[in-house]
């Protein structure tokens, strides 16, 4: 997310590098830079020239600390000016003081309004909560298959207008699933309503009627981030008529740009709660001004590989595994499980932007042509040996690669090289362990 931003304000500040004192000149032709940069990721324009003017105001004169440089200052500066415009203020999601908290999903038609109110149920249930969704979308076909099927998928039951007793009208559905939620005793109810093309009155309407219905605890606005300066325009004209708590941005992880997300609370006043960044119904973020700008100005998400991991490995005998690596004598069984472990982690192209100057250091070409395919072919290799081969790689002769290649749809080069991969591991392993040793032998003797 927000790629293009990331690289181009890394660039302006590599180059103010090797500055004892930050002069007037510099500063100005810095923010000319940087308004130009936020302006291409379609930050809004007078969010942009606000967002100018404190920086300016914090940066001419001020004085280098310690050490530090001059890049490193106005990345301060920039930093806390960008939490600043990203801050909430709001927590991470309001509950009703009598369950069921009622979230009411609103948006443009194609937005991801949808498969977003499943990512949202995943999300509470991750919380130990209840979620129950309401099919209230009663404009588009298939809308009501579609959140059912999601729900399946989530394990997250679905009201549908049938168990409304056939009811066309998305406010007698919402009524009615209402007074479910209440008679189960669950903790949620998640309320998708129909996707506008556009602005229009009388879904308008029937959108506030739902409102005044079940009186929802969080009204969130679902926004498209490819949809660039229009994602304001959109916010607007929704908060206008209906009370937004909050806006989720979806389609992230594939947008370059994304200035939206910077724009959408300075212009409107609706606050980001939730980033969604990818397809699968895992994939939707808590919003965190800290963490976000971070990542926009190169500095990484630490924390967010950290709770990656943390989801990755529960559930996994991490010790056993760690003893297994220190020996150097890891197997086939451990390679696959470790690989598993990455890939519920995400892609590794979104890995390497998290990590702190890494995207940087790996060519754009490069993260483009990242072929996550390999995993695939890695597993089907390991899948495609007996329990008895993937416990004793030694026992891979050229006959069994042989059978491997075939059974797994790839060539034998292609076993030959998951084989020495493992090799070189092990070896690995091996030579760190004889370096720690030494270390803990060197000081003993001191």
């Amino acid at each position: 997310m927000l790629d293009n931003l990331t690289k181009r304000l890394t660039g302006i500040f590599a180059g103010l590098r090797k500055k004892g004192r930050l002069s007037e000149d510099d500063v100005t032709q810095m923010l000319r830079e940087v308004r130009v940069a936020l302006l291409e990721a379609d930050v809004n324009f007078q969010v942009a020239k606000d967002f100018m003017a404190r920086v300016k105001e914090k940066a001419v004169g001020e004085e280098l600390y310690g050490s530090l440089t001059a890049d490193q200052t106005l990345v301060r500066i920039v930093r806390d000016e960008l939490v600043g415009l990203l801050q909430t203020g709001e927590p991470q999601f309001r509950w009703s003081p009598s369950p069921p908290s009622v979230v009411l999903m609103v948006g443009l038609q194609g937005s991801g309004k949808t498969t977003t109110c499943a990512k949202l149920a995943r999300w509470f249930v991750k919380q130990g909560k209840k979620p129950i969704m309401a099919a209230c979308d009663l404009q588009r076909p298939a809308a009501i298959t579609q959140l059912e099927v999601l729900g399946g998928q989530v394990d997250v039951p679905v009201f549908t207008p049938e168990q409304a007793g056939g009811a066309t009208d998305p406010v007698e559905v919402a009524r009615r699933a209402l007074d479910r939620a209440r008679h189960l005793f669950l903790d949620v109810l998640i309320v998708d309503t129909a996707g506008r093309l556009s602005i229009d009155e009388e879904l308008m309407d029937q959108l506030a009627r739902v409102g005044r219905a079940v009186s929802p605890t969080e009204t969130f606005l679902v926004l498209d981030s490819t949809t660039g300066q229009e994602a304001v325009n959109v916010a607007q004209a929704f908060h206008e008529r209906v009370p937004l708590s909050g806006a989720v941005f979806t389609k992230l992880d594939g947008d370059a740009r994304g200035g939206a997300v910077l724009s959408v609370r300075q212009a409107t006043g609706v606050p980001v709660r939730f980033l969604g960044v990818g397809e699968q119904t895992d994939a939707l973020e808590a919003f965190d001004p800290d963490r976000m700008a971070g990542r926009i100005i190169g500095m990484g998400d630490v924390l967010g590989i950290i709770e990656k991991a943390e989801i990755a490995m529960e559930g996994e005998n991490v010790l056993d595994m760690q003893d297994k690596m220190r020996s150097g004598k890891m197997d086939f069984n451990d390679m696959l499980q470790q690989t598993r472990m990455v890939r519920k982690m995400g892609s590794m192209r979104n890995l390497i932007k998290m990590v702190p100057g890494l995207s940087q250091m790996v060519p754009e070409e490069a993260l483009e042509n990242l072929d996550e395919r390999r995993i695939d072919r890695l597993e089907a290799i390991v899948l495609s040996m007996t329990p008895f081969e993937r416990a004793n790689p030694e026992s891979l002769n050229g006959s069994r690669r042989r059978r491997i290649a075939r059974g797994s749809g790839t060539s034998q080069e292609d076993v030959n090289r998951l084989v020495e991969q493992l090799y070189e591991m092990r070896k690995g392993m091996k030579q760190m362990m004889k370096m720690e040793k030494k270390f803990k032998k060197f000081g003993r003797r001191r």
